[in-house]
């Protein structure tokens, strides 16, 4: 694994350790991550309308824009995917809450 690749996959586990406590600005960075393929991660729109969902729940005018930028370049089956996996996650970050 390349050095960009392991400095890649520390900020995504960074900011999904940040996404778990609630952070709105790490779900909108991993939505950014994953539209763009930055830091040498691929591109996943999946996951990219998961985050950019929950950065939007959570109040985000800037995800709420580009969810909806991304979607257009999406299937039904796709959206509803992100969807699901955005639900996932909220449930189960509410148990780790609880």
């Amino acid at each position: 694994m390349g050095s960009s690749l392991k400095n890649a996959q520390f900020l995504i586990d960074s900011r999904l350790a940040d996404a778990a406590r609630g952070d709105m600005d790490a779900c909108y960075e991993l939505g950014m991550v994953y539209s763009s393929g930055a830091a040498g991660i691929g591109v996943n729109l999946i996951e990219a309308h998961k985050w950019f969902n929950l950065a939007a729940v959570a109040g985000s005018e800037a995800a709420q824009a580009c969810r909806s930028e991304i979607a257009e370049d999406m299937t039904a089956r796709e959206i509803a995917e992100a969807q699901k996996a955005a639900r996932a996650w909220l449930n189960l970050t509410a148990r780790r809450a609880a």
